[in-house]
């Protein structure tokens, strides 16, 4: 390969995360693994512990998902915070993965709207601090238990334009609805120029070849306006709502 086409930045890691550790292959030697792995266990499952402890008083969240690279002076920047914003007035609770970006701009309008901020920081190579926006920040160091975080304590998605990290939370949601694991729970992307190319490439391709089933497509909401995104997720939640009541007037 050519070496100018190498992102040296990608190669050149400072640090060796506990994601990574996890997701090496065992050792050689029979020791090296009754001396990592089954006692990552007990991490694992403390990280777990702490995230439903800091998380527990979280009733009605919703998780705003989007580019970390994204400025305040960015028109998605000001529809993120003013998003939030009307969602905490609501009394939902915002969840965000802690740091730059969209992410800010969520917290930040959280606490705009007299609401309750939260972060979920991740460790990764490069060192991503909180934004100081929120009011409740949990650390972990593994992605799919942050990931079971932000499903549990949310009644609803909203994705703004973002990249890898951005797409794997979107259809991690898509997988968990289309399979009956959650149910009523929005996934809203905001930004319509930003998201077409991708719905296209699902209705073309993946249901016009079959893939997924037409009514699949129904999972998703494009819009370009935060008011429209606030009143999907909080329609959503009343639905939430009623259909908690009805089963336990059955129960």
């Amino acid at each position: 390969m050519d070496p100018r086409l190498v992102d040296q930045a990608l190669r050149d890691r400072p640090m060796l995360t506990e994601d990574e550790k996890l997701l090496q292959s065992p050792k050689d030697e029979a020791t090296a693994f009754t001396r990592s792995d089954p006692w990552r266990v007990m991490r694992i499952t403390s990280e777990f512990v702490e995230g439903f402890d800091a998380l527990s008083d979280v009733q009605k969240g919703v998780t705003i998902f989007g580019s970390a690279r994204t400025g305040p002076d960015d028109p998605m920047y000001q529809a993120a915070r003013e998003t939030a914003r009307i969602l905490a007035e609501q009394g939902f609770s915002i969840l965000t993965g802690a740091g730059p970006g969209i992410m800010e701009a969520a917290n930040r309008g959280a606490k705009d709207g007299g609401g309750h901020s939260v972060g979920c920081n991740i460790e990764l190579p490069f060192e991503q601090g909180a934004n100081p926006y929120v009011d409740t920040l949990v650390n972990f160091r593994y992605f799919f238990v942050r990931k079971t975080m932000f499903i549990k304590y949310s009644n609803a998605f909203i994705i703004f334009p973002g990249g890898f990290g951005t797409l794997d939370e979107l259809f991690e949601a898509l997988t968990l609805i289309q399979t009956g694991k959650i149910y009523q729970f929005p996934v809203i992307l905001f930004g319509a120029r930003y998201w077409a190319g991708l719905v296209r490439w699902i209705t073309s391709r993946m249901a016009g070849e079959g893939k997924i089933s037409p009514g699949d497509l129904d999972l998703l909401l494009l819009t370009d306006d935060p008011m429209e995104a606030a009143q999907a997720v909080i329609d959503a939640h009343d639905a939430q709502t009623a259909a908690g009541r009805a089963l336990d007037a059955e129960g």
